[in-house]
Protein backbone atom coordinates (compact mmCIF):
# COMPACT_ATOMS: atom_id res chain seq x y z
CA UNK A 1 0.00 0.00 0.00
CA UNK A 2 1.48 3.33 -1.10
CA UNK A 3 2.03 5.95 1.55
CA UNK A 4 0.42 9.34 1.37
CA UNK A 5 3.13 11.87 0.39
CA UNK A 6 4.08 14.15 3.24
CA UNK A 7 2.68 17.63 2.80
CA UNK A 8 4.88 20.69 3.27
CA UNK A 9 4.23 22.99 6.19
CA UNK A 10 3.94 25.78 3.64
CA UNK A 11 3.54 25.55 -0.13
CA UNK A 12 6.33 26.98 -2.27
CA UNK A 13 3.76 28.75 -4.46
CA UNK A 14 0.29 28.30 -5.95
CA UNK A 15 1.60 25.96 -8.63
CA UNK A 16 3.06 23.49 -6.15
CA UNK A 17 -0.13 23.68 -4.10
CA UNK A 18 -2.21 23.15 -7.22
CA UNK A 19 -0.26 20.08 -8.28
CA UNK A 20 -0.61 18.48 -4.85
CA UNK A 21 -4.28 19.35 -4.71
CA UNK A 22 -4.86 18.01 -8.22
CA UNK A 23 -3.80 14.55 -7.02
CA UNK A 24 -6.54 14.67 -4.37
CA UNK A 25 -9.16 15.87 -6.86
CA UNK A 26 -8.17 13.12 -9.31
CA UNK A 27 -9.16 10.52 -6.69
CA UNK A 28 -12.80 11.59 -7.06
CA UNK A 29 -12.87 9.90 -10.50
CA UNK A 30 -14.81 12.76 -12.07
CA UNK A 31 -16.06 12.23 -15.62
CA UNK A 32 -15.14 15.03 -18.03
CA UNK A 33 -15.48 17.69 -15.33
CA UNK A 34 -15.66 21.42 -15.87
CA UNK A 35 -12.79 23.08 -13.97
CA UNK A 36 -13.30 26.70 -12.93
CA UNK A 37 -10.96 29.01 -11.01
CA UNK A 38 -11.75 32.08 -8.95
CA UNK A 39 -9.56 34.92 -10.25
CA UNK A 40 -7.02 35.81 -9.61
CA UNK A 41 -5.38 33.51 -7.07
CA UNK A 42 -7.50 30.50 -7.91
CA UNK A 43 -6.46 30.41 -11.56
CA UNK A 44 -3.05 28.71 -11.06
CA UNK A 45 -4.80 26.13 -8.85
CA UNK A 46 -7.47 25.51 -11.47
CA UNK A 47 -4.80 25.30 -14.18
CA UNK A 48 -2.93 22.53 -12.36
CA UNK A 49 -6.14 20.61 -11.64
CA UNK A 50 -7.32 20.92 -15.24
CA UNK A 51 -3.94 19.76 -16.57
CA UNK A 52 -4.01 16.77 -14.23
CA UNK A 53 -7.53 15.82 -15.36
CA UNK A 54 -6.86 16.57 -19.04
CA UNK A 55 -9.61 19.17 -19.44
CA UNK A 56 -9.68 22.94 -20.08
CA UNK A 57 -9.74 25.54 -17.31
CA UNK A 58 -11.98 28.58 -17.24
CA UNK A 59 -12.48 31.57 -14.95
CA UNK A 60 -15.57 32.09 -12.82
CA UNK A 61 -15.65 35.53 -11.25
CA UNK A 62 -16.73 36.39 -7.71
CA UNK A 63 -15.77 39.41 -5.64
CA UNK A 64 -15.22 39.78 -1.94
CA UNK A 65 -16.66 42.86 -0.22
CA UNK A 66 -14.31 43.90 2.54
CA UNK A 67 -14.59 46.12 5.58
CA UNK A 68 -13.96 49.74 4.52
CA UNK A 69 -10.31 50.43 5.19
CA UNK A 70 -9.58 46.69 5.57
CA UNK A 71 -10.46 45.27 2.14
CA UNK A 72 -8.91 41.86 2.78
CA UNK A 73 -11.37 41.11 5.59
CA UNK A 74 -14.37 39.79 3.69
CA UNK A 75 -17.81 40.40 5.18
CA UNK A 76 -19.87 39.76 2.03
CA UNK A 77 -19.43 38.69 -1.57
CA UNK A 78 -21.04 38.70 -5.00
CA UNK A 79 -20.67 36.40 -8.00
CA UNK A 80 -21.48 36.49 -11.68
CA UNK A 81 -25.00 35.30 -12.37
CA UNK A 82 -26.10 36.01 -8.81
CA UNK A 83 -28.18 39.11 -8.01
CA UNK A 84 -28.00 38.88 -4.24
CA UNK A 85 -25.18 39.88 -1.91
CA UNK A 86 -24.05 36.98 0.29
CA UNK A 87 -23.29 38.05 3.86
CA UNK A 88 -20.79 36.42 6.19
CA UNK A 89 -21.64 35.90 9.88
CA UNK A 90 -19.13 38.63 10.70
CA UNK A 91 -21.15 41.25 8.80
CA UNK A 92 -23.86 41.45 11.44
CA UNK A 93 -21.37 41.20 14.28
CA UNK A 94 -19.61 44.28 12.91
CA UNK A 95 -22.88 46.19 12.52
CA UNK A 96 -23.29 46.09 8.73
CA UNK A 97 -26.82 45.66 7.39
CA UNK A 98 -27.97 44.52 3.94
CA UNK A 99 -28.50 48.08 2.68
CA UNK A 100 -24.96 49.16 3.60
CA UNK A 101 -23.48 46.07 1.96
CA UNK A 102 -25.53 46.63 -1.21
CA UNK A 103 -23.90 50.06 -1.51
CA UNK A 104 -20.44 48.62 -0.88
CA UNK A 105 -21.16 46.05 -3.60
CA UNK A 106 -21.68 48.67 -6.36
CA UNK A 107 -17.97 49.20 -7.24
CA UNK A 108 -17.30 45.49 -6.82
CA UNK A 109 -20.01 44.67 -9.39
CA UNK A 110 -18.31 47.02 -11.84
CA UNK A 111 -15.00 45.25 -11.26
CA UNK A 112 -16.70 41.86 -11.55
CA UNK A 113 -18.16 42.79 -14.95
CA UNK A 114 -14.78 44.11 -16.08
CA UNK A 115 -13.03 40.89 -15.14
CA UNK A 116 -15.61 38.70 -16.89
CA UNK A 117 -15.08 40.76 -20.04
CA UNK A 118 -11.27 40.67 -19.81
CA UNK A 119 -10.88 37.01 -18.85
CA UNK A 120 -13.52 35.43 -21.07
CA UNK A 121 -14.16 37.99 -23.79
CA UNK A 122 -16.66 36.51 -26.25
CA UNK A 123 -16.49 33.05 -24.68
CA UNK A 124 -19.46 31.84 -22.66
CA UNK A 125 -19.22 29.52 -19.69
CA UNK A 126 -19.41 25.83 -20.59
CA UNK A 127 -22.81 24.21 -20.13
CA UNK A 128 -22.92 23.07 -16.49
CA UNK A 129 -26.30 21.36 -16.32
CA UNK A 130 -25.77 17.70 -15.47
CA UNK A 131 -21.96 18.13 -15.38
CA UNK A 132 -19.46 17.57 -12.61
CA UNK A 133 -17.91 20.94 -11.72
CA UNK A 134 -14.76 21.76 -9.77
CA UNK A 135 -14.39 25.30 -8.44
CA UNK A 136 -10.84 26.10 -7.29
CA UNK A 137 -9.28 28.86 -5.24
CA UNK A 138 -5.92 29.31 -3.50
CA UNK A 139 -7.46 29.18 -0.04
CA UNK A 140 -10.56 29.48 2.08
CA UNK A 141 -10.56 31.98 4.95
CA UNK A 142 -14.01 33.35 5.83
CA UNK A 143 -15.41 31.40 2.89
CA UNK A 144 -17.91 34.07 1.88
CA UNK A 145 -16.54 34.48 -1.67
CA UNK A 146 -16.70 30.74 -2.23
CA UNK A 147 -20.25 30.71 -0.85
CA UNK A 148 -21.37 33.33 -3.38
CA UNK A 149 -19.70 31.52 -6.27
CA UNK A 150 -21.07 28.11 -5.28
CA UNK A 151 -24.56 29.50 -4.83
CA UNK A 152 -24.45 30.93 -8.34
CA UNK A 153 -23.05 27.71 -9.81
CA UNK A 154 -25.66 25.59 -8.00
CA UNK A 155 -28.36 27.50 -9.87
CA UNK A 156 -26.91 26.08 -13.11
CA UNK A 157 -27.86 22.57 -11.97
CA UNK A 158 -24.55 20.65 -12.05
CA UNK A 159 -24.74 16.96 -11.15
CA UNK A 160 -21.88 17.40 -8.67
CA UNK A 161 -20.24 20.53 -7.33
CA UNK A 162 -16.78 20.29 -5.77
CA UNK A 163 -14.84 23.10 -4.12
CA UNK A 164 -11.05 22.67 -4.03
CA UNK A 165 -8.46 24.79 -2.23
CA UNK A 166 -5.05 23.89 -0.77
CA UNK A 167 -5.45 25.61 2.62
CA UNK A 168 -8.75 26.12 4.40
CA UNK A 169 -10.06 27.37 7.70
CA UNK A 170 -11.96 24.43 9.27
CA UNK A 171 -15.05 26.48 10.15
CA UNK A 172 -15.23 27.80 6.57
CA UNK A 173 -15.17 24.25 5.21
CA UNK A 174 -18.11 23.41 7.46
CA UNK A 175 -20.09 26.36 6.06
CA UNK A 176 -19.81 25.02 2.51
CA UNK A 177 -21.10 21.55 3.29
CA UNK A 178 -23.65 19.99 5.61
CA UNK A 179 -26.96 21.79 5.83
CA UNK A 180 -25.76 24.57 3.57
CA UNK A 181 -25.53 22.14 0.68
CA UNK A 182 -23.43 24.53 -1.36
CA UNK A 183 -20.73 21.99 -2.23
CA UNK A 184 -21.12 18.25 -2.56
CA UNK A 185 -17.48 17.90 -1.51
CA UNK A 186 -14.63 20.13 -0.35
CA UNK A 187 -11.13 18.94 -1.27
CA UNK A 188 -8.19 20.47 0.61
CA UNK A 189 -4.69 19.69 1.82
CA UNK A 190 -4.34 21.73 5.01
CA UNK A 191 -7.04 22.78 7.47
CA UNK A 192 -5.07 23.96 10.52
CA UNK A 193 -6.87 25.11 13.64
CA UNK A 194 -4.61 28.14 13.83
CA UNK A 195 -5.63 29.34 10.35
CA UNK A 196 -5.49 33.14 10.15
CA UNK A 197 -4.94 34.09 6.51
CA UNK A 198 -4.45 32.25 3.22
CA UNK A 199 -1.08 33.84 2.47
CA UNK A 200 0.60 32.46 5.58
CA UNK A 201 0.51 28.96 4.05
CA UNK A 202 2.58 29.97 1.02
CA UNK A 203 6.24 30.96 0.76
CA UNK A 204 5.52 32.88 -2.46
CA UNK A 205 2.06 34.46 -2.37
CA UNK A 206 2.71 37.22 -4.88
CA UNK A 207 -0.25 38.97 -6.41
CA UNK A 208 -1.30 38.06 -9.95
CA UNK A 209 -2.49 40.51 -12.58
CA UNK A 210 -4.90 40.27 -15.51
CA UNK A 211 -2.12 39.25 -17.89
CA UNK A 212 -1.21 36.31 -15.63
CA UNK A 213 -4.82 35.10 -15.64
CA UNK A 214 -5.15 35.38 -19.42
CA UNK A 215 -1.85 33.58 -19.95
CA UNK A 216 -2.76 30.73 -17.61
CA UNK A 217 -6.20 30.25 -19.11
CA UNK A 218 -4.69 30.09 -22.58
CA UNK A 219 -1.87 27.69 -21.72
CA UNK A 220 -2.08 24.36 -23.56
Amino acid sequence: MSREPELPRRFADRFEAGRLLADRVARLDLREPVVLGLPRGGIPIAREIADRLGVPAEAFVARKIGVPGFPEYGIAAIAEGLDEVILSPQAGELGFDAEQLALLAVPERRELDRRVSVYRGERTLPELRGREVVLADDGLATGVTAQAALRSLRQRDPSRLVFAAPACAPDAVARLTGRAGLADAVVYLLAPRDFQAVGEWYVDFGQLDDADVIRLLGRA
